[in-house]
């Protein structure tokens, strides 16, 4: 029995497997929100199963097309987390856990480097008011919900009697 060729939409290695269904289905995702690679390859293997090649040559060519953009995804990410009130410190977890390179990272996160001690004081004054701790342990109490919304010790106010 002769071999035959590859059906038009299907790449190769990858047998029934369309490759036009998998992009359609990447586009439909990028249209609702942005992805970084590594969260759009997670889910594209769960739709069905492509060989690595193929989510490498889809992946390759939305990014040359401009529908996913990892810069665009950690700015994007960044903006809201700062509009949320979350810290750096979380921030920068986030982007690592989505695998979003270093230096991305660091490009976008220096924009907000001189917004983060106010953010921290914004946050302490919608949650506890506009009066200082009136003590050390209302102080650290206020310290830590600002440690757990992702502010270091460099963003939060020292106690001052």
């Amino acid at each position: 029995m002769p071999l035959s060729a590859p059906e038009p939409n299907t790449a190769p290695h990858s047998p029934g497997v369309d490759y036009a269904a998998l992009r359609n289905e990447a586009c439909r995702l990028l249209a609702r929100r942005e992805y970084s690679a590594w969260e759009l390859r997670s889910k594209l293997q769960c739709a069905a199963p492509q060989t690595p090649q193929m989510l490498d040559r889809l992946l390759a060519e939305l990014v040359e097309r401009g529908a996913q953009s990892d810069l665009r995804f950690a700015e994007q990410r960044c903006r809201r987390r700062y509009q949320d009130g979350r810290g750096p410190v979380k921030l920068l977890h986030e982007l690592a856990e989505h695998r979003i390179d270093e230096a991305l990272i660091e490009r976008v996160m220096s924009d907000y480097q001189s917004k983060w001690r106010n953010s921290a004081s914004e946050v302490r004054r919608r949650k506890f008011g506009d009066q200082a701790p009136a003590s050390y342990r209302e102080w650290a109490r206020q310290a830590r919900f600002l440690q757990q919304r992702g502010f270091d010790a460099e963003h939060i106010e020292p106690f001052a009697d």
